[in-house]
C-alpha cells in the first residue's frame, strides 16, 4: 500500500486534554484510573473518566448535538491545534475533499438512558430528546464534519473495540481510489450505564485497576475518550508518522469471546505486516489489545507469540486510560505515534507479575531506545480485529 502521513494527532481521556497530558502520564507511571464515580452506578469497579465535560456544552451552532460524546468530542478538536491543523487542510484541498471516518461502540446512548428516565406518567419520552443528533451512531461524525466545515464523504463504523482502529484502513481506501485528499479519523466513546452495566454482567470488570497479562488479572476497566488524526498522502516528509500498514480479520468463532487460539487476531497482524512490506523483526515495539481479561489477554499471547516470538517488545497502554472501547484503536495509535516520536516504550502498567502460561516480552519498566516501527492491536467483542503499523516510511 502507499502510505499515508499522520501530519497531526490529538487525544482526550482520563490523564487529561491533549497529548502532552497523555505522554506525561506514561513517562511517570500515573494512571487515570479511579474509583468509579459514574452518576449513580452502583458497580465496585475503576473507570478512566474525562473531567469537566459536563461543564462543556457543544457549540450554540450545533446544539442540537449535545450529549456527552458529542462534547467530549469537541474537547478532542479543541486539543493540540487539531482545529487549526484542520482549517490549513482545508484551504489545501477544499472542504469537499477531506473525509471524516470515526468510530463508535455506543455513540450518545447515554442521553437516551437519561430520557427513559424522564419519561412521563403516560411512558413518553421528554420533547427535548433528539435520537438522531445524539445517540444515532452517525450523531458524532454528522457533528464533527459540521464543526469542522467539512463537505467530503463520511460515515461512522462501529465494530465494538475496533472502530476507531478500522477507520485508518477504510481512510487508505477512500484515498487510494481518489474519493478523498485527506481523511479526519478518529473515535469517541464516553461513559455510560449500558457498557459499565453490561460488562458487569459478563462479570469481566475489575474491582482494581485493570492489570493487563498480569498473573492475577481479574477484567477491564472501562474508559473514556476521543481522539483524531489527519491523514494524507505522503510528500517526501520523514520526519512525521505514516500509515504503514493494515490488517483486517474476523474471528467468526463467538458472539463475545475471541477464538482460544488468537487465530483472527494473528491473521490481523499478518495483514499488516504483508501490506506493509515487513517481516515481525522490523517491529520495534507491540501495542498490545491487552484488555486485563483472561480469555483475551491469552489469545493475544498465542497470537503475537506465534509469530513474532517472545522477543519483539510488548505492553498493553490500558492500564493508564481504561479501556476506552470504541475509542481505543485510535487512542493507541496516537500512544504509537509519541512512540516513535519520543523513542519510548511504555511498561504495562499495574502489571506486576506476567502469566507464567505466556510468551510475549511484557514490557514491566518502560524503556528509551530508537523506535521506527510500531504495530498496535484493536481486538473487538465478537471477533473484530484490526492490526495498524505505524512508523517512518525511509527507516
Amino acid at each position: 500500500m502507499h502510505p499515508l502521513t499522520i501530519s497531526h494527532y490529538t487525544v482526550v481521556n482520563a490523564l487529561g486534554r491533549g497529548a502532552m497530558f497523555t505522554l506525561d502520564a506514561l513517562r511517570s507511571g500515573k494512571s487515570g484510573l479511579r474509583s468509579c464515580n459514574f452518576m449513580d452506578a452502583a458497580i465496585d469497579t475503576y473507570i478512566g473518566r474525562v473531567d469537566g465535560i459536563e461543564e462543556e456544552p457543544v457549540v450554540a451552532h450545533l446544539k442540537d448535538f449535545d450529549c456527552r460524546n458529542n462534547r467530549l468530542a469537541m474537547l478532542g478538536l479543541a486539543a493540540d491545534g487539531f482545529e487549526s491543523a484542520i482549517a490549513a487542510a482545508r484551504a489545501r484541498y477544499g472542504a469537499h475533499r477531506i473525509g471524516v471516518i470515526l468510530g463508535t461502540s455506543t455513540s450518545g446512548i447515554l442521553e437516551t438512558e437519561l430520557a427513559y428516565r424522564q419519561r412521563d406518567a403516560a411512558g413518553r419520552l421528554p420533547a427535548h430528546f433528539n435520537y438522531q443528533t445524539t445517540h444515532e451512531n452517525n450523531s458524532v461524525t454528522d457533528f464533527v464534519r459540521r464543526y469542522l466545515k467539512l463537505q467530503g464523504c463520511a460515515f461512522t463504523i462501529s465494530t465494538a473495540c475496533s472502530s476507531s482502529a478500522k477507520v485508518f484502513a477504510s481512510a487508505s481506501r477512500m484515498v487510494a481510489i481518489g474519493l478523498c485528499d485527506a481523511v479526519v479519523v478518529g473515535g469517541v466513546d464516553s461513559l455510560c450505564m449500558t457498557t459499565l452495566y453490561g460488562f458487569s454482567s459478563l462479570e469481566i470488570v475489575s474491582a482494581t485497576p485493570c492489570r493487563p497479562a498480569d498473573a492475577e488479572r481479574s477484567g477491564i476497566s472501562i474508559g473514556e475518550a476521543a481522539g483524531f488524526a489527519l491523514l494524507e498522502r505522503t510528500d517526501g516528509r520523514d520526519d512525521a508518522p505514516c500509515l504503514l500498514g493494515y490488517g483486517e480479520s474476523s474471528d467468526a468463532y463467538h458472539m463475545s469471546s475471541p477464538h482460544p487460539e488468537g487465530a483472527g487476531a494473528r491473521l490481523a497482524m499478518m495483514r499488516a505486516l504483508q501490506r506493509s512490506g515487513l517481516d515481525p523483526a522490523q517491529i520495534d515495539y507491540i501495542n498490545l489489545h491487552g484488555t486485563a481479561t483472561r480469555a483475551n489477554d491469552r489469545a493475544e499471547d498465542i497470537a503475537v507469540s506465534g509469530l513474532f516470538g517472545g522477543y519483539t517488545p510488548c505492553s498493553s497502554t490500558k492500564g493508564w486510560t481504561g479501556h476506552t472501547l470504541g475509542a481505543a484503536g485510535i487512542t493507541e495509535a496516537v500512544i504509537s505515534c509519541l512512540c516513535l516520536r519520543e523513542n519510548l516504550l511504555p511498561a504495562s502498567l499495574n502489571t506486576v507479575t506476567v502469566d507464567p502460561d505466556f510468551s510475549m516480552n511484557i514490557l514491566l519498566e518502560n524503556r528509551n531506545q530508537p523506535v521506527k516501527r510500531v504495530l498496535s492491536n484493536s481486538f473487538g467483542f465478537g471477533g473484530s480485529n484490526v492490526s495498524l503499523i505505524v512508523g517512518y516510511p525511509k527507516a
